[in-house]
């Protein structure tokens, strides 16, 4: 439709690449929690592991001692007896072994040979041949073990003991994998909890930014309960600095307002004696040199257009004082703007309309609407050499419109005024229908100034009726621009309801008139808020 369009898309996608305060709240949250978990869990796996390794050490060391003298006494220092079959009565023996020196020959026995002594590291048998009791962590065929080692002091032999910790282990995987799972679940769990308590933590901000919404709007007396925040070190600065700026703006704005008012009303008393003047003049302009004819006739212009512009300066102002009806007729849409177009016209401007439109009758402020088509012919005049084409259009929302929030049963109606002249750069669409805009390029689209507030009053005829302007190139792809006005349309009835319900203040701003009971098009101003709390 228009750049303003596609705004939302595009505040969506900026959304989706930075989160909002609360996903960054929420995150933050989880990112906490994650690595407090995965630090406590990984301090619970190593000190588990240690305990339980230390515990498993020390109670197998107290047995291998025990085994090592049952051994010792058993055998002597001339191993006669089978050595096999002593290491087989041992009680509670891990893999046992052991190493005993013969009459020219050593003997070595163990009950399982794939952790005999050859599975023994060198370090720790060298150590145990010379005397000293030992203990090593090793890995076995691919299975974690730990290694004892005694001296037999009688026989000068050496006895080992190798104890399999793949019980430890797989305990150990299973804990891990306990922690990595609450690890995950109290990530997400954090995260979800601190999304919804940001939602109280961020309750004052969003109440500030339904305010500033609010004083976007014009509900320039919308202010924040300082009663809520008082006791707030943080907050209460910032509701009274928010408070006292719209106190400041609204104060500035009324009073510009009626400046602007005041100023207004004082030049119509002379300019309505110059322009009778200037009519004087123009009733004996046959008796004037040729240069004082020209000199009359400029003048003449000039001063139409300066009362043009004091009468829109008047009305303006009435829009920032917020003094302005809005006053409702049934109205058959496309014969009137049929009749109203050929009237401003004489007849030279073709007017095409939506088959769907034909016979309905509408609710509409008829005088708005007028000056609204009025203002978009004459700057399709001045600056387009005259307009080419009016089109009346039913509106329903699209898919991208519904999936930006917008009703499916929303209907509008769009009224376009086409021209052929040299269009609107995209770079001054958004700033058009400003109060006295002058584009980059001021009147390139014509002979006049292209300053003034025709456009500005047509904007704020629409919103008055809770609609939208904009421009945009012309649908045929040709040059030119296409100036539409976009109004709502919404059931008299419901007009009729939400006027019986409104304050006696909004009610006085609607006046609903005729007899037709069909779709209305327009809105009804809302009640501001006092207090955003």
């Amino acid at each position: 439709m228009t750049d303003a369009a596609s705004a939302p898309a595009d505040a969506r996608l900026r959304r989706g690449i930075h989160p909002g305060l609360r996903a960054r709240i929420a995150i933050s949250v989880a990112l906490v929690t994650l690595l407090a978990s995965v630090a406590v869990s990984i301090t619970t796996l190593t000190v588990t592991r240690r305990t339980l390794i230390d515990q498993r050490e020390e109670s197998v060391s107290r047995r291998v001692l025990a085994n090592a003298r049952t051994v010792e006494g058993s055998v002597g220092r001339a191993p006669t007896q089978d050595v096999q079959s002593v290491l087989s009565s041992l009680p509670d023996a891990g893999k046992p072994s052991v190493i005993l020196p013969g009459d020219g020959r050593t003997v070595v026995a163990s009950l399982d040979t794939r952790f005999g002594v050859d599975s023994i590291p060198r370090a720790l048998r060298d150590q145990v041949a010379a005397g000293d009791s030992g203990i090593m962590r090793v890995v076995v065929d691919g299975q974690p073990v730990v290694a004892i080692g005694v001296p037999l002091s009688q026989t000068g032999g050496s006895y080992f003991e190798v104890y399999r910790l793949d019980d430890i282990d797989a305990g150990l995987r299973t804990l891990g994998f306990t922690l990595v799972l609450s690890t995950a679940l109290s990530t997400v769990a954090a995260g979800a909890i601190g999304y919804w308590a940001s939602r109280y933590t961020l309750r004052p901000l969003t109440r500030i930014g339904e305010a500033t919404e609010a004083v976007a709007l014009g509900q320039l007396d919308t202010r924040l309960d300082y009663d809520e925040y008082v006791h707030d070190s943080d907050l209460a600065p910032l509701v009274t600095n928010f408070n006292s700026m719209v106190a400041s703006l609204q104060e500035r704005i009324d009073r510009d307002a009626r400046f602007a008012s005041d100023v207004s009303h004082e030049l119509r008393s002379p300019l309505t004696t110059i322009n009778a003047a200037i009519q004087v003049l123009s009733n004996n302009r046959d008796q004037m040199p040729e240069r004082s004819q020209q000199a009359l006739e400029l003048l003449g212009k000039d001063m139409a257009r300066f009362t043009q512009l004091v009468e829109d300066l008047l009305e303006i102002s009435r829009f920032d004082a917020g003094a302005v009806r809005l006053e409702l007729d049934g109205v058959a849409i496309v014969p009137w703007v049929r009749t109203t177009v050929s009237n401003l016209t004489d007849g030279t401007v073709e007017v095409s309309s939506d088959p769907r439109l034909d016979g309905l009758v509408l609710a509409c402020d008829k005088r708005r609407v007028t000056r609204i088509l009025a203002n978009y012919l004459d700057n399709a005049e001045k600056y387009a050499d005259g307009a080419t084409g009016v089109f009346i259009d039913r509106h329903d929302p699209g898919p991208d419109e519904i999936s930006e929030g917008v009703d499916p049963d929303e209907l509008t109606v769009r009224i376009a005024v086409e021209d052929r002249g040299a269009g609107v750069p995209e770079s001054e669409r958004a700033r058009i229908f400003d109060r006295f805009n002058r584009g980059d390029q001021g009147g390139s689209r014509g002979s006049a100034l292209g300053v003034g507030l025709g456009l500005a009053l047509v904007a704020e005829h629409a919103r008055l009726q809770g609609g939208q302007v904009w421009v945009e190139d012309r649908e045929d792809g040709g040059q030119g621009a296409r100036f539409v006005v976009e109004l709502p349309l919404l059931a008299v009835d419901e007009v009729e309801e939400d006027l019986s319900e409104a304050t006696p203040e909004a009610a006085g701003a609607l006046t609903l008139t005729g007899e037709h009971r069909a779709i209305g098009l327009g809105a009804l101003p809302d009640d501001p808020p006092r207090v955003v709390s």
